[in-house]
């Protein structure tokens, strides 16, 4: 049964199975600090497993992902092909697996997904060198065309043989835009693997969710909604599904009276500027519910959401107009509030 509706607005998911019965009746709150942000669990344990273990279990996947994706350890493996050589690398299979997918993904949206944009998001003041100065103009044309010489996930050369990555020699790869769905993903499975086959996970504001609760109600969540959204208080059941918000209201910067938002477009070499606010997507995944709805943003309020209509995405835009903030959602997303209705 739905949480109280009025005045909200209620999604379920349409098609879901019965869901198994959770290990226990023991719901354990767990929570940190990783990856430049705060992370939450709420666990429902096996029957003999130890809170502390759980927990050291969590950052210990955790750790791993800053280990190999984070830019800003200077000892991180992305950070370490950043700065080598021109060449072909061997990487670990871990950073393989994300860059590969990352790659298919850039394949699927035209680039709209792209993890090859570190120097363009270094030259914008999104990346680990830190904020560009107030006093300082935004980027020139030709430094923009100097980042791009060296970005773009059509340059990045995969050897999969070797499971080696092309360096060209000032490629600066950067997956922030998949990483903590990624995150999310490994913690869940971590956790599925020790037993407690009943959770929900979020980092950052990313979230997945497996299972019920021992009442056998699902876990709900509120979807996160820029300032002024025309959409009412939205909740969702979410059963063994993740869901994803970028918006342009998270990370941005304002000069001369325009806000530039941290989401790069690859094709320009600047931060998008196509009037959404906002795009949050549900998938099965929480890697590809945080891909498609950066890609999406970069798309933009017409291409996005007929993209997404025609993968069958569930995903709900809100865009900035002359006459205010407007929504739009594909008819997946109709479908679950039809079912929440």
């Amino acid at each position: 049964m739905a949480p109280d509706s009025e005045g909200n607005r209620v999604l379920i998911p349409v098609g879901v199975g019965l869901p198994e019965r959770p290990p226990s009746d023991i719901v354990w709150s767990l929570s940190g600090a990783s990856m430049g942000t705060t992370w939450n669990a709420r666990v429902i344990a096996p029957a003999g497993a130890d809170k502390a273990g759980v927990q050291a279990a969590i950052e210990a996947e955790l750790t791993e992902v800053v280990a190999l994706f984070s830019p800003w350890e200077p000892s991180s493996e992305i950070s370490r092909f950043n700065t080598a050589p021109a060449g072909m690398w061997a990487v670990s299979q871990g950073f393989w697996d994300l860059v590969d997918a990352a790659m298919d993904l850039g394949d699927e949206t035209n680039g709209a997904v792209d993890p090859t944009l570190g120097a363009l998001v270094d030259l914008w003041g999104f990346g680990p060198p830190g904020p560009r100065s107030p006093l300082l103009p935004t980027p020139a044309d030709d430094e923009i065309e100097a980042a791009l010489k060296v970005s773009g996930w059509g340059r990045l050369r995969l050897n999969r043989e070797a499971r080696g990555m092309m360096q060209l020699g000032g490629m600066r790869l950067d997956v922030s835009g998949i990483a903590k769905g990624h995150a999310v993903d490994r913690v869940s499975n971590r956790l599925h693997a020790m037993g407690a086959t009943s959770h929900l996970v979020e980092i950052g504001g990313e979230l997945k969710a497996r299972g019920v609760k021992p009442d056998g109600q699902p876990w709900w969540v509120e979807i996160e909604q820029p300032e002024g959204s025309p959409a009412p208080r939205t909740v969702c059941a979410l059963l063994d599904l993740a869901v994803a918000t970028s918006g342009d209201y998270r990370r941005a910067f304002e000069h001369g009276g325009r806000r530039y938002p941290h989401t790069i477009d690859g094709s320009t070499g600047r931060p998008v500027d196509n009037g959404l606010a906002s795009v949050t997507v549900f998938h099965p995944e929480a890697m590809k519910a945080d891909a498609y709805a950066t890609a999406l943003i970069v798309m933009g309020p017409f291409e996005g959401p007929e993209f997404a209509r025609d993968l069958g995405l569930a995903a709900h835009f809100v865009e900035r107009t002359p006459r205010g903030l407007i929504e739009r959602m594909t008819p997946a997303y109709q479908a679950m509030m039809d079912e929440g209705a």
